[in-house]
């Protein structure tokens, strides 16, 4: 048989096996979930203790499930600054065969700068920002990139590549028009810095207002991280061997080449076992001792995080070839369809910079480096933020986002809007 049939089989049996384990344990946890909300309409009127510790414990079994299901975003509404509560409204403003763009705006009221915010495709769904969007309308007219799975995606809509990737943030952008503000979480810094250096090339009179950049591997030389150091520690050629895998019948996606994102979970929880241990650990002692708010919340995000996305096969091996191996836009090699990125372009914007102490992910210093390619854009114009105390999702979720960097971005936006 020759090798590459030998390989295309391989890639099916290995996405079919992933799925046949992912449904065969389904009936387990929907029971679990079933024997969980039973135990929660018995516990919270009665603050029985042994009702309240079953219902921890099924709810840890029903929680730990993944799927490929997307979660909703459950943005309904915020509180503006005269504490009243005001209806958000979400519409979907322009579509690929690959994404969304979403829009979240107040109802009825002035919506505020415009924000573009591009949402990493990294093995989740970008469901996973609900929390910076939430946070993010309060003050802003939101739109965000709502990546579809690539499984569900015909294959008579072809590839998708890092330069598609890139092309995105340019249709979006031109999409909003003017005076718009680009911001990136994690992963995507690295083609959303690119895209404003091939506008500002351009003149291009949609090039973004800012740059928001946080937490994103623009120079991952930087005190790399261990998944930095996984990235390079093989040659490509055996990302490609291993893993890649061929999306299966019945699903609409069927002969596409991806990485599944049940791989991108179980490598990111391999990494952080002993933390993740002791979350679940946490949500049983706190539904045990009736502090049921902190314990929704872990149930929630561990809900998100098991929701996994596979991602376009072309895009994975490119983004660990030119980012983590080849460093390309720090070295300055980087094309997108054939155009040299070159950063120094980029003048007219302001920069801002975020970074988290403790992030595991993506090291101190590695997007600071964007600060150092945008050589030619004037000094008053940048401005970093290092957040003391706070992990990788610290940076865009949770109460340190709320408390001390969405107040740097807010400030940012509205003194050079």
């Amino acid at each position: 048989m020759p090798h590459g049939i030998r390989v295309a089989l391989s890639n099916l049996v290995n996405y079919s096996l992933f799925d046949l384990f992912e449904r065969s344990l389904a009936p387990f946890h929907q029971a679990a979930e079933c024997f969980a909300a039973s135990y929660k309409a018995l516990a919270l009127p009665t603050g029985n203790r042994i009702f309240e510790e079953l219902w921890a414990e099924y709810e840890c079994v029903a929680v730990a499930r993944v799927t490929h299901d997307r979660p909703e975003f459950h943005i309904e509404s915020c509180v503006d600054h005269q504490g009243k509560l005001v209806p958000i409204s979400t519409t979907e403003v322009a579509r690929t065969p690959f994404a969304k763009l979403l829009r979240f705006h107040r109802e009825n009221e002035q919506p505020g700068p415009k924000i573009l915010l591009v949402a990493p495709m990294s093995g989740h769904f970008s469901t996973l920002l609900a929390g910076t969007v939430q946070t993010l309308v309060q003050d802003h007219d939101v739109y965000l990139t709502d990546w579809i799975n690539p499984r569900d995606i015909k294959l008579a809509e072809g590839c998708f590549g890092f330069d598609d990737y890139v092309d995105h943030v340019i249709q979006f952008l031109h999409a909003l028009g003017s005076d718009v503000h680009l911001m990136a979480v994690c992963q995507p810094a690295v083609a959303c810095l690119a895209a404003a250096a091939l506008m500002a090339e351009q003149s291009d009179p949609c090039e973004p207002s800012s740059l928001i950049l946080m937490a994103g591997p623009i120079d991952t030389r930087q005190n790399p991280t261990r998944v930095n150091v996984l990235a390079k520690e093989r040659p490509i050629e055996w990302f490609e061997r291993n893993m890649i895998s061929l999306v299966p019948m019945p699903y609409r996606g069927c002969g596409r080449m991806v990485y599944p994102g049940v791989l991108q979970l179980t490598a990111f929880m391999s990494m952080n076992k002993e933390r993740h241990m002791a979350a679940f650990k946490q949500l049983k002692e706190l539904r045990r001792l009736g502090d049921h708010s902190r314990a929704d919340a872990i149930a929630k995000f561990y809900a998100e995080y098991f929701s996994v996305m596979d991602l376009p096969a072309a895009f994975y091996i490119e983004t660990v070839n030119r980012v983590f191996q080849e460093h390309q836009l720090p070295m300055k090699t980087m094309r997108i369809r054939g155009q040299k990125v070159d950063c120094s372009a980029i003048r007219r914007p302001f920069l801002l910079t975020i970074e988290g102490e403790r992030d595991d992910i993506c090291g101190v210093g590695q997007t600071l480096a964007a600060q150092e390619l945008c050589n030619r854009m004037p000094l008053y114009k940048k401005i970093h933020h290092l957040q003391p105390g706070v992990g990788h999702y610290g940076i865009f979720n949770g109460k340190r986002w709320e408390k001390r960097i969405y107040p740097v971005i807010r400030s940012f936006v509205q003194v050079f809007h």
